[in-house]
């Protein structure tokens, strides 16, 4: 018999720590996962699956006119919030119940309540003191509001989801992924939107020629966007909100959307006391193989602020399981992630950009812009962009990025190449698929420019 009530606890009902805890019950450990809030995590509840819902419904708002330009006899209608939402709100119980119906029948024990670590094989939770060999916190993040007089006036993104109403104005604070997601989701909608980036440009840390058109094409439809400004004042006015900035501006808006950062879920946790490291802005600090400083606790995911994406904090999960409990050490590779930013038009990326590459070695680049057919088509200006970023010594692919609807799903398929090391000559000798828009990425032979 063993000393411990379980091989394996997991803080954090997410996608990461589900996939953790079902897999290392496959092998046979006894496993217990609790929960605080709602079965899924950040990404099913209140992150990626409610946002791309809301990216579909965004987009449809352009659907009838582009139609009408192809010979449809079509009439614009209004958009329903309140059905939407509803839709929405159940398509979410539903996914909550897979993720129970999967842990269950794998024969995880489910805890609904906050857990709290009391020491290196010690959990608490629900008044109940449990042990295990293992412990892996999963508990993700939190959207994170500015440290102002007023704040709390605005929303976060996990509030977007909850609105009885759309708001008719808006203003959105921040130039990240979240950010500008939003602005597009909740222009797509009707809403009026501005947006504050203090920087720049937005989306910071990608490929700059990608960014700087995905803000020219969110500036086009009309996103009001004003870089390096901030909010200098934050003040109520009924049930609305006035705003001061930094560029001598002053309004009042609907709603206020801070997405300034996430933050680590660690607070209340226990896990100091247990003798686990903590990060500067508070994550659990490990090593390459999910391991803290006290052997038996792991952590995975967002509350580890290493690569914040949910494909990274389940890969993370497997190979926690790989690690401890099939005898194979094995590493978190965090090396060329593929991702997306469902903004209107997508960017997908993978590997390095221009400006990152160019600090590395000598490079070429390959990069085409250009109106698309089916846009082109209904007199629409939109462009789209294909870049390749290219080692001029060993001739393999360091980065693709595109801006293009349905950059995600073309991302995919060039990451499993770059992922292999493939080179420029392979991209050539690829046959292209006419007429399509990603057929770019095997027809442009001579660079743009070398560096």
């Amino acid at each position: 018999m063993s000393e411990f009530d379980y091989d394996l606890f997991v803080i954090g009902g997410g996608s990461g720590g589900v996939r953790a805890a079902r897999m290392a019950a496959a092998t046979g450990a006894r496993v217990g996962l609790a929960e605080a809030y709602r079965m899924g995590g950040t990404c099913v509840i209140r992150g990626c699956v409610p946002k791309k819902l809301m990216v579909f419904a965004s987009e449809y708002r352009e659907t009838v006119e582009d139609a009408r330009a192809y010979g449809w006899d079509l009439e614009e209608g209004a958009f329903d919030w309140t059905r939407f939402r509803g839709k929405l709100d159940a398509e979410l119980d539903r996914l909550e119940g897979v993720y129970r119906k999967l842990l269950d029948g794998s024969g995880v024990e489910i805890h609904d309540g906050r857990a709290r670590v009391t020491g290196p094989h010690e959990v608490e939770v629900n008044g109940r003191t449990l042990s295990a060999k293992h412990v892996l916190v999963a508990t993700g993040g939190r959207p994170a509001l500015p440290e102002m007089a007023n704040a709390d006036l605005g929303i976060t993104s996990n509030d977007i989801f909850k609105l009885d109403k759309l708001p008719e104005s808006i203003l959105v604070v921040g130039g990240g992924y979240i950010a500008c997601e939003f602005a597009c989701i909740l222009h797509g909608l009707g809403v009026e939107v501005t947006q504050f980036y203090r920087g720049a440009q937005i989306l910071r840390g990608f490929d700059g020629e990608a960014r700087g058109l995905v803000a020219e094409e969110m500036q086009q439809r009309g996103i009001d966007l004003h870089l390096g400004t901030n909010i200098l004042e934050i003040t109520p006015e009924g049930d609305r909100v006035r705003v001061k900035a930094t560029n001598g501006t002053e309004r009042v808006f609907d709603k206020l959307l801070f997405a300034t950062g996430r933050t680590p879920n660690t607070d209340g946790l226990g896990l100091e006391e247990a003798g686990v490291e903590l990060g500067r802005r508070g994550q659990v600090v490990v090593d390459e193989y999910s391991q803290t400083q006290v052997p038996s606790i792991y952590a995975i995911g967002d509350v580890t602020d290493r690569v914040q994406l949910t494909p990274v904090a389940i890969r993370e999960g497997m190979a926690f399981v790989e690690t401890v409990f099939n005898g194979n050490p094995t590493p978190v590779d965090h090396d060329l992630i593929p991702s997306a930013i469902f903004t209107q038009p997508e960017m997908g990326t993978v590997g390095l950009s221009e400006e990152a590459a160019r600090e590395a070695g000598p490079i070429e680049v390959y990069c085409t812009s250009f109106r698309p057919m089916q846009t082109a088509f209904a007199d629409r200006p939109d462009r789209v962009l294909m870049k390749l970023v290219v080692c001029a010594d060993t001739r393999r692919v360091l980065g693709c990025h595109i801006v293009s609807p349905n950059a995600g799903e073309m991302i995919q398929m060039a990451g499993i190449a770059i992922k292999m090391g493939a080179t420029k000559e392979d991209f050539d000798r690829t046959v292209a698929v006419h007429p399509t828009i990603s057929e770019e990425l095997v027809t442009m032979r001579a660079p743009v420019r070398s560096a």
